[in-house]
């Protein structure tokens, strides 16, 4: 029998959700409460089409009252896109009408939904399906630093990538879905180009950390035309990467201000900011107030931007997202929901992102509004067997 995640009432007795459960608004979109659902690989879409499962399984979550969804990483219309051939596209008429029953089953179930718009880059080896003569794309053609894999590409492949990502943003709003999310973080394509250790090019998309930059801003800016002024678009990124944990784009407050400006300029409406844990500062060390040395990654980068932020990274999990696959414990739970509570009451974050707790447990939320914490059904390895 698993355990419930907060075994002791006494430790969440005090915990009050309702600042969780305040409306938000960003553009056209209004949400009922700022729990988002965070988005997830889950390879159950052959050939790249959405069935009529993948449609239950995000309407089951709408039911449920996830404030916003955000799907799975789908794939741009670029050829090097993915790795998998199970994981959804976002351009094709079989993908598209999938995805057009997803958004009329979240929907009718209540619920907001975003599409995830990806490109994996360098993270595809050559041969990988659904596209094995592809050759892999890459900024500088490093995997990470010191591993080189493939050819730099030229400036036109790179203007090719801006337009693959602006289409699927066009598709996203003709089928009517309530935002577009553009990922840039984890290691992908995107963040390849913020990193340093993977981005070497000494053209307009290379250099120092705002021109690095630029190729987001320049797929932001094109995402906008294809859509509409006040469509909603939220970019996530990351300081750690797949290839570096440790890795960080920006060292201090100013670094993190330079790199976010473009982007600002660009359109993005609001930032999804990963972090492995959520509750961890992020520049305790250049922080000159008690509330500085407090702010995690989107509380930072919500302070420098004025932009909305997803907070994201292991809510709803007694230990990390790495190390509840190690089976390791690491922390309290409820610590880390108290702690959730107390920066979405100081607005120090505006969303907050639940992945994993969400797969396992489809009434999260509701069990959070009610205050059912001890009914809470923790994540496993062996939840992810059966996606629902």
């Amino acid at each position: 029998m698993m355990r419930p995640v907060f075994s002791d009432e006494s430790t969440t007795m005090n915990l009050d959700p309702t600042p969780l459960f305040r409306p938000f608004s960003v553009g056209t979109l209004t949400v009922p409460n700022r729990i988002v659902m965070a988005p997830m690989t889950r390879s159950f879409s052959p050939d790249g089409v959405p069935g009529d499962n993948v449609a239950a399984y995000y309407r089951r979550r709408a039911e449920n009252e996830v404030g916003l969804i955000l799907t799975e990483g789908t794939l741009v219309a670029h050829p090097a896109a993915g790795n998998d051939p199970k994981v959804p596209h976002f351009y094709g008429s079989d993908a598209l009408a999938g995805w057009q029953r997803v958004v009329a089953e979240v929907h009718a179930g209540g619920g907001r939904i975003m599409p995830q718009l990806w490109h994996v880059g360098s993270m595809r080896r050559q041969g990988d399906a659904p596209n094995v003569d592809a050759p892999v794309t890459s900024p500088s053609g490093l995997l990470k630093p010191g591993k080189k894999v493939a050819d730099a590409i030229p400036a036109s492949e790179v203007e090719a990538l801006i337009r693959a990502f602006a289409q699927s943003a066009g598709n996203a709003y003709r089928l009517g879905f309530d935002g577009i999310e553009i990922h840039g973080a984890h290691g992908y394509l995107i963040d390849q180009f913020f990193w340093s250790g993977t981005n070497q090019r000494d053209d307009s998309f290379g250099g120092g950390i705002a021109d690095r930059a630029r190729f987001a801003a320049e797929i932001v800016k094109a995402c906008r035309l294809a859509t509409a002024p006040d469509f909603p678009i939220v970019l996530r990124f990351s300081q750690w990467k797949q290839q570096d944990f440790s890795a960080k784009l920006a060292e201090t407050p100013a670094e993190l201000a330079t790199f976010l400006a473009p982007l600002v300029s660009a359109g993005v409406d609001a930032f999804h900011c990963s972090t492995r844990r959520f509750w961890e500062p992020e520049f305790p060390d250049f922080a000159g107030s008690p509330v500085e040395q407090r702010l995690n990654l989107a509380g930072w980068t919500r302070k420098l931007t004025g932009r909305p932020v997803i907070t994201v990274g292991s809510i709803g999990l007694d230990s990390d997202f790495i190390d509840t696959f190690r089976s390791k414990g690491a922390g309290s739970a409820s610590d880390h929901l108290g702690r959730l509570i107390d920066m979405v009451a100081a607005d120090e974050v505006d969303l907050a992102a639940v992945g994993r707790a969400l797969i396992a447990d489809p009434a999260w939320v509701i069990k959070l509004r009610q205050r059912r914490f001890s009914d809470f059904v923790p994540f496993n390895r062996e939840a992810l067997s059966d996606l629902i």
